[in-house]
């Protein structure tokens, strides 16, 4: 089956979102595994990253429940602005742990204070876990970095479905189907 067939098979409104909803499961699942079971605790941003998968998963929920094939293009939207949402963390905390950017002042690496206040200050303020180390890899990708192709990989997913769906709910309305 060729991806397109694939996607097209997706334009039913339950299969699709049954999809994102696995799809989203197992991320969140992987993750929390990681954390509570494999010790890997997460950073900031880490926990931010959890954000639109969550509601993504939540999103997916309802449309699997519901199910209107008319409403497909607009939840595909939804998910669509979600991934891509994910995407941008994702994207931010790769930038982060390659020293692209500055992260945030709580998680990543400073300056050495002046003044022993000033450590104190910043030893009190700062996060156990670091955004600006990968604290685990695969094939010398983080986790971050897996979420940044996971995130792209379904943005792409739902804006192709969200177009299939809106192009077949028009031609319904142009025949008379609705």
């Amino acid at each position: 089956m060729t991806i397109v067939t694939s996607l097209q098979a997706m334009t039913d409104g339950r299969a699709f979102a049954l999809f994102v909803l696995v799809t989203s499961a197992i991320v969140i699942t992987a993750v929390l595994s990681a954390q509570y079971l494999g010790g890997l605790a997460p950073c900031e941003l880490c926990l931010t990253e959890r954000w639109p998968w969550d509601a993504a998963l939540v999103v997916a929920f309802i449309a699997t429940m519901v199910g209107a094939r008319s409403a497909l293009p607009w939840v595909a939207l939804l998910l669509a602005v979600l991934f891509v949402v994910s995407s941008g963390l994702a994207f931010y905390h790769v930038g982060v742990e390659q020293h692209w950017f500055a992260g945030p002042s709580a998680c990543t690496a400073t300056g050495t204070p002046d003044t022993l206040a000033a450590l104190k200050a910043q030893l009190m303020h700062q996060q156990p876990v670091r955004c600006d180390e990968p604290a685990w890899t695969l094939f010398g990708v983080s986790l971050a970095g897996w979420n940044l192709l996971a995130s792209l990989a379904m943005a792409a997913i739902s804006i192709a479905v969200a177009v299939g769906g809106y192009k077949r709910t028009r031609s319904m309305i142009v025949r008379g189907s609705i």
